[in-house]
């Protein structure tokens, strides 16, 4: 059988990935670049039953898909830079309640307003850090349509798995570029939903960690009626400030993903096996990176891409392992510097590492990277 294919938006791919997962809450507010993944949820949401909603701003767009996710609802935002530092506080609370949900980045320059139109990769550390407090983190970095389709779905996965918010990073380039996408039939990718509770619901505990570390998560308005707090709480939800069930829920939390790190990690790498010169690119950037490898190959230097797809949590023991074999390490990033301080750190700098750094709205290009790898060597 042919396989259903369609030109689609990265942006418009977003969307029709969500509805794969199993979407049924979007909540949001336009702002570009990232408007394109509302229209299409407003299109195609009421057709199956779902809901759309347009709020009065980006800090209601996020408390409305908090409500939804702990309904029961699959939920997610798409925002850009100056959204997501409206929702950082509730993006927090998120982390704090351990509530599911999807938050859509298609980063533009900043700060403030910055370059609306225009492409950036400016987001990369506020997805880690933007809220305040320690917890776990996971972001996602697609670099093709058919990509941000497949990352999408996964990022739905998680977030339902490990029971708190992800995030996407785009950018105004792939968010906006069309290309031709195969759409998967029903079953062909994975689906997965959260865990449910088995105990009846007077004995359901919605942070019990004696049910492991991601606890089971009832919906609101079923017959399981609990407490949700953004304060340190028990078991039953209830806020305490007992240092030993504080200490045990955010190392509790933590655990989660780091335990589970092998099974969100997801890299991809070109032509690396023999590679002196590591480029180390993600989302748009990265495929300038893969056609300046090709580029440096034919030139006699031997080049190749590691390219992060899981930005959070950060790759660090097979970036260490990557250093140990390279002459040089080379990270070309629409900023001015970030996740090549994360490079810098899990490599320890046993080889040197240098980047690439450009804001003014323009893509970085494959003889820009070209150049630089020559000046290195």
């Amino acid at each position: 059988m042919a396989k259903k294919v369609a030109l689609l938006q990265g942006n418009e791919a977003c969307a029709h990935g969500a509805l794969y997962a199993g979407c049924r809450f979007f909540g949001g507010y336009p702002i570009t670049p990232s408007t394109e993944v509302a229209e299409v949820m407003a299109v195609e949401l009421p057709k199956i039953g779902g809901t759309f909603i347009q709020m009065e701003d980006e800090i209601g767009a996020m408390a409305s898909i908090l409500g939804a996710a702990l309904t029961g609802a699959k939920a997610f935002t798409a925002t850009s830079g100056p959204g997501m530092s409206l929702k950082q506080e509730l993006i927090g609370y998120a982390c704090m309640a351990e509530i599911p949900c999807v938050i859509v980045n298609v980063m533009r320059g900043g700060p403030s307003t910055g370059m609306p139109t225009g492409p950036s990769q400016s987001d990369v550390m506020q997805a880690r850090w933007g809220t305040h407090g320690d917890h776990p983190a996971i972001a996602l970095a697609p670099s093709s349509c058919q990509e941000i389709f497949s990352e999408t779905v996964r990022a739905f996965n998680l977030a339902e798995t490990y029971r708190m918010p992800v995030q996407i990073l785009l950018d105004e380039i792939n968010g906006h570029m069309r290309e031709r996408i195969e759409i998967p039939e029903p079953g062909d990718l994975e689906v997965l939903n959260r865990q449910l509770p088995t105990v009846a619901p007077e004995d359901y505990k919605p942070f019990d960690d004696t049910q492991g570390d991601v606890p089971p998560l009832a919906a609101f308005g079923s017959d399981y009626r609990y407490h949700v707090t953004g304060l340190n709480k028990a078991a039953d939800g209830f806020p305490t400030s007992k240092p030993e069930l504080v200490d045990a829920e955010k190392r509790r939390q933590l655990r989660k993903i780091e335990a589970n790190q092998a099974h969100i990690e997801k890299n991809e790498e070109y032509r690396v096996e023999d590679a002196e010169v590591i480029l180390v690119a993600y989302g748009t950037i990265s495929r300038s990176a893969r056609a300046a490898v090709d580029h440096l190959r034919n030139d006699g230097i031997k080049a190749g891409l590691f390219r992060p797809i899981t930005l959070w949590p950060f790759p660090e023991k097979r970036m260490a392992r990557l250093a140990e074999q390279a002459r040089a390490i080379v990270v070309p990033e629409m900023n001015l510097g970030q996740l090549i301080l994360e490079i810098e750190r899990a490599t320890r700098r046993v080889c040197p590492v240098e980047g690439i750094g450009r804001v003014d709205g323009e893509l970085i290009t494959p003889a820009e990277i070209v150049a630089k790898v020559k000046e290195v060597l």
